[in-house]
C-alpha cells in the first residue's frame, strides 16, 4: 500500500516494538532501521535458524521487519550522532524502546529531537510505560502478561494461569505502537508541535482481557478462568470440543442443535423423542434469561460432543458453513498453509531465508481497491543500506511535506481528528473498538443500531450489579466510549431516507456484517461512494469480503481456532484451552485502526477514498508470523507447553498466600538465576552445579517447580513480587479486574476513567495504552444508551426537520 508513502520512519526498536515499523512500512512508509554496528538486538529474538550469519538467524526479525533498509550509525562517536540528528530532520516517525533506551544513552533525548525537528512524532514502546512506579523495572513476557491481566483468565481451575505459549506481549504492544503513531502525528497536525508517545505493554495486554478488564467494579466480582470456556453473565460455555481428528470450536446452543439436528438424527445421536423433551425454540432464551429445562445445558452440550467426536475437522467445518453452523477447526501451524480460505485469497508471501530456502509468511494484514500490498524489502541485512541513505543524506536530503495547507494554522486547542464523522454500523468487537480510537481522540462517531438487532454484546455481562439490560452491559460500554447512538432499523421501509443522509455526512463507514449484507441494505461501498466520493469504508469480518469461507459467521475465539492460537494455550497433557474470550478482536483493531487513520491522512493529502477490507483472522497470523515460519524452516512443532520457554528456566507462574494467588517469575539468564538463588536465601537446593547452566536448569524443570513453590506459597504475591524485582529477578502478581483498578502503575498512568453513565451510574472505562505528551487522550465520556442521541443527530447531523422526525419515528424505523 502507498498509503505512507510521503512519510519516513526511523526505527530504533529491538523486539519489543518491532512490528510497529512493520505496519507503517506495509502501508507505504519509508522505514530505515538503525542499529549499531553490532546490529539490533531484535536480531537476536526467537526463533532462531539453527544455522547461518548470528545477524541473519533470528526468524523474528524476517517476519517484522520487511519493508524497511538497514543503515548503521554508531551512536558512540560524535559523527554518528550527528548524523542521526540529520536523519531526524527529515524524518517524521521515530520508533524505539526501552529501557534501556539507545537514544538516551547517546544523550539524544525526545527533547534534543525535537530541536533537531519540532514536528517529530517519538513513539516509545516499554514494559510499563515512560515513568511512575513500576517504570524501569526488570519484565518479560510470561511476568507483563501476568501484571496486565490476561493470565488471570485463561488456564484451569486445578493449575496455575497460564499465557499463551508464543509470546504475545511486544507484538500486541508494537502493534499498538503503530496505532499510537498515526494518532500522534494526527495530534501533532493539529497543534504543529511533535509529540511523545509513550506505550506500555502492560496496558496493552489488559486490554486482552477484553469484558474482564474492569468486571470487579461492574459485576461485583472478577471472572474466574475455567478452562476453554465462554463466560456470558452467570454461564460458563464449553467451546473447545474433540473430533475425530483434534479439536473445533463450537458454541453448543439450541440454535447450534436446530442446525445440526438433520445430522444427528441421522448419525443416530439423538432421536425424535429426545428433541421433543424440550421447547428449543425459546431454549437459548431461558439460558440467559434464567428458566426451568428439561435438558440442561451440560446435557445439551455432552450430545453435541458426542456428535462432533464422530466426525473430522474438516467433514465439520465446510458442511457446518453450508448449513449456517459455525463449527470452526482448531489448526495447528502446518495446516494453515492448505486452510482454503488463505489459499483462495492469496495470503501467504516468499520469504527467501539465509540458505536461500524460502518459506511462507503472513502477507497484506488488510487490502484496498485502491491501494495494492507490495513487499518492496525482504528483512535487510545488517547496514545493508547504509551507504544508499548516507548518499541520499548528502546529495539529496530529505524534505518533509509541508504540514498545513497555504495559510491554514493549527488549532491548538483542537482533538487530533475533530472533525472526523464517522458511521458505525459495525458490531461487537473489532468494529467497535477500531471506532472508539477514533471517538475517544476526537473524532463524531454515530453508532447506529437498533433493539430489532441490538449489538450482542448489549446482552453479555458483566452486567452493573448482575442485572441484565440492553444498556447495563460494561462489556458494550468499555468498547463504546465516547460515542452517540442512533437506533434504526436498517430492514426498515423509511430506513434508506436516513442511510442516505448518513452516507453523505460520513468521511468514515464501518460495518462488521457477513459479506454482501450492506449492498443488500443498500449501504456498500458503491452507495457511500456515490453519496461522497472520498468516502473510506471499513468492512472487517472473520475471514475477509471474498474466498470460499467467507460467509463464516461468528466471533473472534472461532477465528482464534483456526489462526492457530487455541493450539498454542494450555498445557501439553491437557486439550487445548485457548485464550481468554474473542483473542483476535484484541490483535485485528490495532491493525484496522492504523490502517484507517494511514487511509485518512491520504484523503486529506489527495481526497482519495478506499474500500478497506480487514479479514480478522488475516491481520491475527502476524502475531504468529516467526513460528509459522520456524515450522517450515526446521521443522520446529510449536504446540502448547504451559508458562515454559525452550529457551530459558526456570519460567513459571507459582503459588502464593491467599485464595488462588499467584506470581510470575521468568529466569532469562544465569545472572538472573544467581540474582534469584540470592532473593531466596541461597537454599541448598539452589547450589547445584548442574542449575548454573541454562540447560542444566531446563532439565531439572519440574524439580525446580516444586522448590520454588514451597517457597512461594509462604508469601504474599505483592510482597515476593517486589522482592524480587528488587534484585532485578522479573517477576509479576497475576492479576484480576479488582488488582487492575488498585494498580499504582495503572493510577500513575490515569488508566482508567469514571464517568457518570445514564443507567449505570458513576463507573471505570479502560483507557487508551498510549500517551500523548500535553494531551488527555481519552475516553471522552460514557458509553450511550441504545438510541439515546437518535432526535439530536437527526436533527444535528442529518438536517432533519423535527415534524419529520415524528413522522418517521411514528412508521416505527427507530427502534
Amino acid at each position: 500500500m502507498n498509503l505512507l508513502s510521503p512519510y519516513r520512519v526511523l526505527d530504533l526498536t529491538d523486539v519489543r516494538g518491532q512490528i510497529a515499523g512493520m505496519m507503517l512500512g506495509d502501508l507505504g512508509a519509508d522505514v530505515i532501521r538503525i542499529e549499531g554496528p553490532e546490529g539490533s538486538l531484535a536480531r537476536q529474538s526467537e526463533p532462531m535458524l539453527s544455522k547461518g550469519p548470528d545477524a541473519e538467524r533470528s526468524l523474528a526479525f524476517k517476519a517484522f521487519n520487511r519493508n524497511k533498509r538497514s543503515a548503521i550509525v554508531d551512536f558512540t562517536t560524535t559523527e554518528g550522532r550527528e548524523t542521526f540528528l540529520r536523519l531526524v530532520r527529515g524524518a517524521d516517525f521515530i520508533l524505539d524502546s526501552g529501557p534501556p533506551s539507545v537514544l538516551d544513552e547517546a544523550g539524544l533525548n525526545s527533547e534534543v529531537l525535537r530541536k533537531a525537528n519540532p514536528e517529530i512524532v517519538h513513539v516509545r514502546t516499554t514494559p510499563f510505560g515512560f515513568d511512575g512506579p513500576m517504570a524501569g523495572l526488570a519484565a518479560s513476557d510470561l511476568t507483563i502478561a501476568a501484571l496486565g491481566g490476561p493470565m488471570s483468565l485463561q488456564g484451569e481451575p486445578d493449575r496455575a494461569p497460564v499465557r499463551l505459549s508464543v509470546p504475545q506481549v511486544w507484538r500486541q504492544a508494537g502493534a499498538e505502537a503503530a496505532v499510537a503513531a498515526m494518532v500522534g502525528h494526527a495530534r501533532m497536525r493539529t497543534t504543529g508541535k511533535g509529540v511523545f508517545v509513550d506505550v506500555s505493554a502492560q496496558t496493552a495486554m489488559t486490554w486482552t482481557m477484553l469484558n474482564g478488564m474492569t468486571a470487579a467494579a461492574i459485576q461485583g466480582r472478577d471472572f474466574e478462568r475455567d478452562g476453554a470456556s465462554l463466560q456470558i453473565g452467570p454461564v460458563a460455555f464449553s467451546l473447545c470440543h474433540e473430533c475425530k481428528d483434534g479439536y473445533v470450536i463450537a458454541l453448543c446452543l439450541g440454535r447450534m442443535l436446530s442446525q445440526l439436528t438433520p445430522w444427528m438424527l441421522e448419525a443416530g445421536t439423538i432421536d425424535a423423542e429426545w428433541l421433543a423433551r424440550e421447547d428449543w425454540t425459546t431454549y437459548d432464551l431461558r439460558i440467559f434469561r434464567g428458566g426451568d429445562f428439561a435438558i440442561s445445558l451440560e446435557e445439551l452440550t455432552e450430545t453435541i460432543r458426542r456428535f462432533l467426536a464422530t466426525k473430522t475437522k474438516r467433514e465439520l467445518f465446510m458442511p457446518g458453513l453450508a448449513i449456517g453452523a459455525t463449527i470452526a477447526p482448531v489448526l495447528e501451524l502446518d495446516e494453515l498453509h492448505d486452510f482454503e480460505q488463505l489459499v483462495d485469497r492469496d495470503y501467504f508471501i516468499d520469504v527467501t531465508l539465509p540458505s536461500g530456502q524460502t518459506v511462507r509468511a503472513p502477507g497484506a494484514f488488510a487490502r484496498s481497491n485502491n491501494a495494492k500490498f507490495e513487499k518492496r524489502y525482504e528483512a535487510p541485512g545488517l547496514g545493508e543500506h547504509t551507504q544508499e541513505v548516507l548518499d541520499e543524506l548528502e546529495s539529496n536530503p530529505r524534505k518533509r511535506i509541508p504540514l498545513f495547507e497555504s495559510s491554514a494554522e493549527p488549532d491548538h486547542k483542537a482533538l487530533p481528528l475533530e472533525g472526523l464523522k464517522v458511521a458505525d454500523f459495525s458490531w461487537v468487537g473489532v468494529g467497535p473498538i477500531s471506532g472508539k480510537y477514533l471517538a475517544d481522540h476526537g473524532a463524531n462517531v454515530i453508532r447506529i443500531e437498533s433493539a430489532t438487532r441490538a449489538d450482542s454484546l448489549r446482552t453479555a455481562g458483566p452486567y452493573k450489579d448482575d442485572e441484565a439490560g440492553w444498556n447495563r452491559s460494561h462489556f458494550y460500554g468499555e468498547f463504546n466510549s465516547s460515542k452517540r447512538s442512533l437506533a434504526l432499523d436498517l430492514k426498515h421501509e423509511r430506513a434508506p431516507e436516513i442511510t442516505a443522509r448518513l452516507l453523505g455526512w460520513a468521511d468514515v463507514v464501518l460495518e462488521s456484517f457477513t459479506p454482501g449484507a450492506v449492498d443488500r441494505l443498500g449501504i456498500g461501498y458503491e452507495a457511500a461512494r456515490a453519496a461522497n466520493p472520498g468516502v473510506i469504508m471499513v468492512s472487517t469480518c472473520l475471514m475477509g469480503q471474498t474466498g470460499t469461507c467467507a460467509s463464516m459467521a461468528g466471533y473472534g475465539y472461532h477465528a482464534a481456532g483456526v489462526a492457530g492460537f487455541f493450539e498454542l494455550a494450555g498445557w501439553a497433557d491437557r486439550p487445548p484451552i485457548g485464550p481468554w474470550n474473542a483473542y483476535t478482536d484484541t490483535v485485528a483493531p490495532r491493525f484496522l485502526t492504523t490502517t484507517l487513520l494511514a487511509a485518512v491522512d491520504h484523503q486529506r493529502r489527495t481526497g482519495e477514498g478506499q474500500h478497506i477490507d480487514l479479514g480478522q483472522m488475516e491481520a491475527a497470523l502476524h502475531f504468529l508470523a516467526p513460528e509459522i515460519m520456524a515450522r517450515q524452516a526446521e521443522d520446529m512443532r510449536i504446540s502448547r507447553n504451559g508458562n515454559r520457554t525452550p529457551n530459558a528456566a526456570p519460567q513459571g507462574v507459582y503459588p502464593c498466600l491467599g485464595r488462588d494467588e499467584w506470581c510470575a517469575i521468568a529466569i532469562e539468564s544465569d545472572a538472573q538465576w544467581q540474582a534469584f538463588r540470592e532473593a531466596m536465601g541461597q537454599p541448598e537446593w539452589s547450589c547445584a552445579t548442574a542449575l548454573e547452566s541454562t540447560q542444566g536448569r531446563i532439565d531439572a524443570h519440574d524439580a525446580l517447580d516444586i522448590e520454588i513453590a514451597k517457597w512461594t506459597k509462604t508469601r504474599e504475591p505483592l510482597e515476593l513480587m517486589h522482592h524480587l524485582l528488587a534484585a532485578g529477578v522479573p517477576a509479576g502478581h497475576v492479576q484480576r479486574s479488582h488488582d487492575l483498578l488498585a494498580d499504582p502503575q495503572l493510577r500513575h498512568r490515569h488508566f482508567h476513567h469514571e464517568f457518570e453513565h445514564a443507567e449505570m451510574g458513576r463507573i471505570p472505562y479502560s483507557g487508551h495504552q498510549f500517551r500523548i505528551s500535553g494531551y488527555d487522550n481519552g475516553p471522552r465520556y460514557a458509553a450511550p444508551l441504545l438510541g439515546g442521541e437518535s432526535f439530536e443527530i437527526l436533527e444535528g447531523e442529518l438536517g432533519l426537520d423535527p415534524v419529520d422526525i415524528a413522522e418517521l419515528m411514528a412508521s416505527g424505523a427507530f427502534t
